[in-house]
Formats: C-alpha cells, sequence, structure tokens
C-alpha cells in the first residue's frame, strides 16, 4: 500500500517541486534542484516555494529514484541497514542490476553495513580502509547515469541522511538532489579515486581514500542558472570554504549540525553576530561537551538551542542570508560535520548552492525545526519592500541616551509598533514616545552593544540595527 501511494506521491511531488526550486521559474522540464525534508516544516515563513517535508517517505523517493536508472549507479553510503520499517532499498537496486544497470557501491569498512548482503552477489563493493591514518568513509551520495547520451539525466543524490530506518525516519536529515551531467561527472571522478578504476571492478591497489587523495575535480558549477560549489574533504579544505560562507553572510545566518567540535568555526559565528548578523542554531546534544557550545552559549543565548526531540540531530547545514535575497543566500549542505575528522580524515562532501528560493525553502525547514523546541526567531524580512515608504530614518546611531525613529509614510507611522531585541533575541524594556512622524526611545536603560530595532504594521515588517554607547 505505501509503495502505491509513493507511486502517487512522488510523481505529484515532483512536478511540483521542479517547478519551484528555481529563482527564475523556468518550465518544469528545465528544473535541477530539489531539497526534502524528514522532519515537517513550516510554509508560512516561504516566500517563493513550499519546502517539503517527507513523512516517512525518503526510502521511497530515493528508490523512485533508483528506477529511474538507465546505465549506471554509484553508491558511496556510509551506512545501510534495511528493516522491515523501510522500503526495500535492496530490491530497487536489484531489479536495476537485473535491466543492464552498471552497479558500483562503496561502503565504510568500519561499520557493519548489514543489508550489503541482500544485494546481487554480481553487484561489486568496496569497504573504506580501517587504518589508524583514516576516518571513516562518511559520504551519503548516490550518482545516476553519469555518462548518459542525455544531459538531461545524470543527477546527484546527497545530503545527510544514510540508508538506515533511524537516519530515514527519525534523525532530523535532509537530501538535496541535482540533476546536472557537469555535478554528476564531479561526483563520479571522486568516486572512481577511492574505487581506484572507471570500470566495474574496483581496483584496491590505486584506489585512494581519505587524506591520500588529491584535490581532482572542478568545484564550480553553473545548474539551470543557480551557482554551484562542491567540495570533497579532505583533499579540498572544505572547513575554510565553511568559514568563506559563513562570513559571507549580511542579514542573517542559521545552522543546524550534529557534530561541532572547531573551535575556528564557532570564532567566525561570534564575529559575524559582533558584526550584526542575526544568527540562530540547533546542535545534536552529543556536541554540547565540546568548545564551541561553550563558546557560543554566552553569546547566543536562547538563540542556540540543543536538540531534545527524539532521534539524533544529524544535519550539517548553513543558511545564509535566506532574508536578503539581493544578498547572495546560500545553502551548505552534505556529509561534513564541523569537526576536525571531518575535514582531515574522513571522505566526506558539501555543496554550497546560491540560491534565495533554496535558502527560503532551507530556512522553513529550520524555522519549525527550532519552533518545534520551544525556540523563538526574530524575522528578519519584510513583507512590503522599504522602497514602498518615502522614507525611515533613524537616528543618532550609534546613540546614548535615545534614538529618533522618523516614518514619512502616514499610513506605516499610523499602524507601526515599534520594539528593540537584544543579539540574543529578547526583548528589552525602554520607552518609546509617539510624535507626528516619529518615535524617540529612552535608550539611557540599555548596556553598551548591538541591538536590532523592529518596526512593524500590518503591511510591513523592517528590522534595522542599533548600535547603542556609553
Amino acid at each position: 500500500m505505501k509503495k502505491f501511494f509513493l507511486l502517487i506521491c512522488f510523481s505529484l511531488v515532483s512536478f511540483i517541486t521542479w517547478s519551484q526550486v528555481n529563482d527564475n521559474k523556468a518550465p518544469a522540464a528545465t528544473q535541477k534542484i530539489i531539497a526534502y525534508f524528514n522532519r515537517p516544516v513550516n510554509n508560512n515563513v516561504s516566500t517563493v516555494s513550499n519546502a517539503i517535508y517527507l513523512n516517512n517517505l525518503v526510502d521511497d523517493t530515493l528508490i523512485a529514484y533508483i528506477n529511474r536508472a538507465k546505465y549506471s549507479l554509484d553508491f558511496a553510503v556510509y551506512s545501510y541497514n534495511e528493516t522491515s520499517e523501510i522500503s526495500s532499498i535492496s530490491t530497487a537496486v536489484n531489479n536495476a542490476y537485473l535491466r543492464g544497470v552498471a552497479i558500483r557501491w562503496i561502503y565504510d569498512g568500519s561499520s557493519s553495513n548489514p543489508s550489503l548482503s541482500l544485494l546481487d552477489t554480481n553487484i561489486n563493493t568496496l569497504a573504506s580502509p580501517t587504518s589508524m591514518q583514516y576516518g571513516i568513509m562518511h559520504n551519503k551520495f548516490m550518482i545516476i547515469d553519469a555518462h548518459s547520451p542525455d544531459n538531461t539525466e545524470p543527477t546527484v543524490w546527497t545530503g545527510s541522511t544514510n540508508f538506515t530506518k533511524a537516519q530515514i525516519n527519525t534523525d532530523a536529515n535532509n537530501v538535496v538532489i541535482i540533476q546536472d551531467q557537469a555535478v554528476a561527472l564531479a561526483y563520479t571522478t571522486e568516486f572512481n579515486e577511492m574505487w581506484g578504476d572507471s570500470g566495474l571492478i574496483p581496483n584496491p591497489v590505486n584506489s585512494k581514500f581519505g587524506p591520500y587523495k588529491s584535490n581532482n575535480t572542478p568545484h564550480y558549477f553553473n545548474v539551470g542558472g543557480v551557482s554551484v560549489e562542491v567540495y570533497f574533504s579532505p583533499s579540498d579544505g572544505t572547513n575554510s570554504k565553511l568559514q568563506q560562507a559563513m562570513g559571507s553572510a549580511d542579514l542573517d545566518m542559521y545552522f543546524g549540525i550534529y557534530s561541532f567540535t572547531v573551535a575556528d568555526d564557532a570564532d567566525t559565528i561570534i564575529k559575524m553576530i559582533q558584526n550584526g548578523v542575526y544568527t540562530a542554531g540547533i546542535i545534536d546534544p552529543t556536541s554540547s561537551s565540546y568548545a564551541p557550545y561553550a563558546m557560543l552559549t554566552p553569546v547566543m543565548g536562547n538563540n542556540l538551542i540543543k536538540d531534545n526531540i527524539t532521534g539524533l540531530y544529524h544535519n550539517k547545514m548553513l543558511i545564509v542570508d535566506p532574508s536578503a535575497p539581493s544578498s547572495d543566500p546560500l545553502v551548505l549542505t552534505g556529509s561534513h560535520n564541523w569537526s576536525a575528522s571531518a575535514d582531515t580524515k574522513n571522505d566526506e562532501n558539501t555543496i554550497i548552492i546560491h540560491s534565495a528560493s533554496l535558502a527560503n525553502i532551507y530556512y522553513q525547514y529550520f524555522y519549525q525545526n527550532f519552533t518545534d523546541q520551544g525556540g523563538t526567531l526574530i524575522p528578519q524580512t519584510h513583507v512590503a519592500s522599504l522602497s514602498e515608504f518615502s522614507a525611515i530614518s533613524i537616528y543618532p546611531n550609534p546613540c546614548s541616551n535615545f534614538v529618533i525613529i522618523e516614518i514619512d509614510d502616514v499610513s506605516f507611522m499610523k499602524n507601526a509598533e515599534i520594539d528593540i531585541f537584544d543579539v540574543l533575541g529578547k526583548k528589552v524594556n525602554v520607552s518609546i514616545a509617539k510624535n507626528s512622524n516619529s518615535y524617540i526611545a529612552d535608550t539611557r536603560p540599555l548596556s553598551e552593544g548591538l541591538y536590532f530595532l523592529r518596526l512593524k504594521s500590518a503591511d510591513a515588517e523592517v528590522v534595522k540595527k542599533l548600535q547603542v554607547l556609553k
């Protein structure tokens, strides 16, 4: 029954999402990027396209993509454990093999991967090394028809989701799917380097994993008009790319991460907050004993949440400037945790997608994750453009004893509500008096530092930075 439902659901979802996730709203046939989530999303904060929550259907969606394969399937998956609670991935893979699809599978040699025994014995597999110098083969990607003569068919499935019951149905994860031949060929180059050959039979003598790999793939792609970056660890300096992505934030930034142990990444986040970037994050409780949590807690306060929902918070995602469409919004995701091992020892993949619509889609997911755990986010977007108002002036800024908010728009002025929040997202109590076309706020009770001044009416919401000096 579930599979019958999936055939209907997947066809509908695919039609909707292929036609949604593109900044230029091109016809459905030309769409290239899809994202799926296995925890609920909040479409009320959607600005372009609705994020899609696949409630216990990630496995069936994966199978639907496997069923598309005509020529080849390459899997690099850390953990594969198929149980009765999820649909049979092995059946789909074996059926693909029987219809002539060339299949290769790389797995982590230090993990049990019990369901590999369900694959047809003619399908070649390769385990990663188990030496002390090597970490783990932590990828979770699948490449479909990379060399297809039809360049609309090559596809990469990636994200944070392993092929297990818990990862698919319980742990917080995301999937991103890229339909692009150049990206698929880059992932194939990475796969072949681990496989040791470009053919069906692995060559352990030539295979290279982890620190033994070279930086041999292209990194920059244009996917249907969207700029995409792809990096593989540990050869590509991925953590520096993560910090660059963080450093590009102008207005707001959100992160959700399973393993966060690198202090330099926390330093970058703190710097961005000090520069006025509104920031919120979710970490898995397993990371709370490491330095970044201790560093970020006093700076972020209630804007940093330890996941308290059943299962792991297994995402590895960063969302930059989803509320600033003109400021190069981006999403970073993949298998790469923010840890030293991920950057220097493990085999990992990271994808950075520069897209306002995809950043908002991931924000819808993060927003629901955050509020489901009692968190409150201050919207950093506004319903109406600032250009619709004659003028909004805030002065002096920096201020000391008072700040004047002058609004040269009668309708907005008449209905406006004004609140001031500190960098932790806590509303501060200050006296605000209203004049004919302005407000004056008494800032004497405020400590020195950065604040956010929010002007809100039924038609618009505007957030401005306010610096208080003493």
